[in-house]
């Protein structure tokens, strides 16, 4: 697991959310314009809720949107999982300079959704690959 450190400000989104939800947060990642939390292994159901019960009574409380991504030890499903919808085929990795790259491949028509406005999708993969699993870079291919 790489470096973590939460800001006074992502421990107390946190605390909301778990208090919330009773999922257990590992990380959360405040944007100006969402907030990203990386939820324990197999809590997913809970921070999420009866249709959408749980995740969305959150959202109206901080009045952002907000995305998950369910933590994995294993480095390629945890980078599937921040992609979120768009299909990953494969994920590679290897060693340059001394650091540590995942190549990974989605299908052309979902490159624009991997990537996001203004790159804010893939920057998201890129952050938290960094943040959980010492990955310098994520290239789409």
């Amino acid at each position: 697991m790489g470096e973590i450190r939460l800001t006074a400000e992502s421990i107390q989104y946190i605390a909301l959310f778990e208090n919330m939800t009773r999922a257990k947060i590992l990380d959360c990642i405040p944007e100006e314009e969402r907030l990203v939390y990386v939820v324990k292994q197999g809590d997913m159901g809970l921070a999420i809720g009866k249709n959408g019960e749980n995740i969305n009574r959150v959202k109206k409380a901080l009045d952002k949107p907000i995305e998950l991504v369910e933590y994995s030890e294993d480095p390629v499903t945890f980078i599937k999982n921040a992609f979120g919808p768009v299909s990953v085929s494969s994920v590679n990795f290897t060693t340059k300079n001394g650091k540590r790259l995942a190549y990974v491949e989605v299908p052309n028509k979902e490159k624009g959704l991997a990537i996001g406005r203004n790159g804010k999708n893939i920057e998201k993969v890129k952050m938290l690959a960094r943040r959980h699993h010492t990955i310098e870079d994520v290239i789409l291919q």
